[in-house]
């Protein structure tokens, strides 16, 4: 079982950003319940996610997918999905597998809340 916490922030211009904080481990015992989250999270309450990572020492490939999943059901509703404050052990993972490059990814949360999607910074 893995604990999330849930947040939810308004931005200044009135969009509902949902802030996830897993804390543990995301491998494949718990990264499908990570995955209904984010597809819950999403589908019912906002298409915005940020996902702290600062809780979360250890990631596998599974954990992995269930964030890539996440990314994909945001794009699909237009919506914008970022990682933030992802723990050095786990940061490895990103870099190894090329991720660092695939995901937007934030410093701190709060760069997270006011980052400008890299879409629309071009």
């Amino acid at each position: 079982m893995i604990h999330i916490d849930q947040k939810t922030h308004t931005t200044k211009d009135g969009t509902t950003v949902i802030v996830l904080a897993p804390i543990g481990r995301l491998d494949i015992t718990t990264a499908w319940q990570f995955r209904l989250k984010l597809q819950e999270c999403i589908s019912k309450l906002s298409r915005h996610v940020v996902v702290n990572l600062s809780q979360v020492n250890f990631i596998d490939s599974s954990g992995l997918t269930s964030l890539v999943a996440g990314m994909r059901d945001a794009d699909k509703v237009k919506g914008s999905f970022r990682i933030c404050n992802v723990h050095p052990e786990a940061k490895l993972v990103f870099e190894v597998t090329m991720m660092d490059s695939v995901f937007e990814i934030f410093e701190t949360e709060q760069e997270a809340l006011e980052g400008v999607p890299r879409s629309m910074a071009t």
